[in-house]
């Protein structure tokens, strides 16, 4: 009895095996740690945040819309829920990234707005912010790298064949993954120095008239 239970396990085991339930369920941990990694990131940046606008603050408090467009993006990042089951949701998951994008848009004005403040890049705290800010966005470029490849495994495990089938009796779909275009966008991280914007052209002041000449109409 218990050599035919065995029997019966092994075999089951071997079905299993040979149609992708196994390996679909490894490339499935890979990527829910992956995401884990991408989450843990952008929970950094956004932990930044209210620091780096506090200093800039403290030097350039009239750059208000700056500073609250910058505020803004990170509440919306807040309110949105990033759990594990995001990356199965197409609709949310690109709403999460827009977000995201968001906020990095509102950093690096942020960033820009400091090079015009020489003291503001002469502090102390301001200067390991940066430092720490430029850090995380190359987490975040290595993280997300990450899980692409790892959402990329999992999408082919899925749906080549015969994984298909047991996915197909499993309810498992491909998952939610960064767009190509938006890659290319962050494959760098932002620049921390920027030229200042270029300011209207001064006119050049009007030459003076030159003295008549002598004998000339208008001498005197």
């Amino acid at each position: 009895m218990r050599m035919r239970l065995f029997a019966v396990l092994a075999l089951a085991a071997s079905l299993l095996s040979g149609c992708g339930y196994n390996q679909i369920q490894i490339n499935d941990e890979a990527v829910n740690a992956s995401w884990s990694e991408v989450l843990n990131q952008y929970k950094r940046r956004a932990d930044l945040i209210p620091n780096l606008v506090s200093v800039v603050q403290g030097y350039a408090s009239h750059e208000k819309d700056v500073l609250t467009r910058v505020t803004e993006a990170r509440a919306n990042v807040a309110g949105l829920k990033a759990t594990p089951e995001l990356v199965n949701d197409p609709a949310a998951f690109a709403k999460f990234q827009k977000a995201q994008g968001d906020l990095g848009g509102a950093l690096s004005r942020l960033l820009v707005v400091a090079e015009n403040y020489p003291q503001l890049k002469a502090d102390a705290n301001f200067r390991d912010l940066q430092a720490q800010v430029e850090g995380t966005e190359n987490r975040i470029t290595v993280a997300r790298n990450r899980y692409i490849k790892t959402v990329q495994e999992y999408n082919v495990s899925v749906r080549t064949f015969p994984n298909s089938l047991t996915a197909g009796v499993m309810g498992w779909k491909t998952k939610a993954n960064f767009t190509v275009e938006d890659e290319k966008a962050i494959s760098a991280p932002p620049a921390i120095k920027f030229d200042a914007p270029a300011g209207k052209p001064a006119t050049a002041p009007a030459a003076a008239p030159a003295p008549a000449a002598p004998g000339a109409p208008g001498y005197y």
